[in-house]
């Protein structure tokens, strides 16, 4: 059986390049509406920040992550740049960028 980790690490590697999913997003597709903080604390311990792309998943209001483990929340705008997608005063458009599965 897999773990709840997994199931959340599963739906973030289907995030596209220059898309973004919200923690609840992510939530719901790994089974639970509820698990938006599990969803935090799953990104937090990424065991695989390359493969599994927790910088494509923001707030529900569309902003970054000041607590992002990987650099803080200026490497989190910067990865998601180079991927594309802009953010304005650390704030990504979900009507624009926001993955539909």
């Amino acid at each position: 059986m897999e773990s709840t980790f997994e199931l959340i690490y599963e739906q973030v590697r289907r995030i596209p390049r220059g898309k973004v999913a919200t923690y609840g997003q992510i939530a719901a597709l790994a089974g639970n509406p509820r698990w938006s903080r599990v969803v935090g604390y799953a990104l937090h311990v990424n065991p695989e920040p390359g493969v599994i792309p927790c910088h494509r998943v923001v707030t529900k209001d569309g902003r970054v992550s000041p607590a992002f483990a990987f650099g803080g929340e200026n490497m989190q705008i910067q990865l998601l740049k180079d991927e594309g997608v802009e953010t304005v005063e650390g704030i990504v458009d979900l009507n624009k960028y926001r993955w539909q599965p």
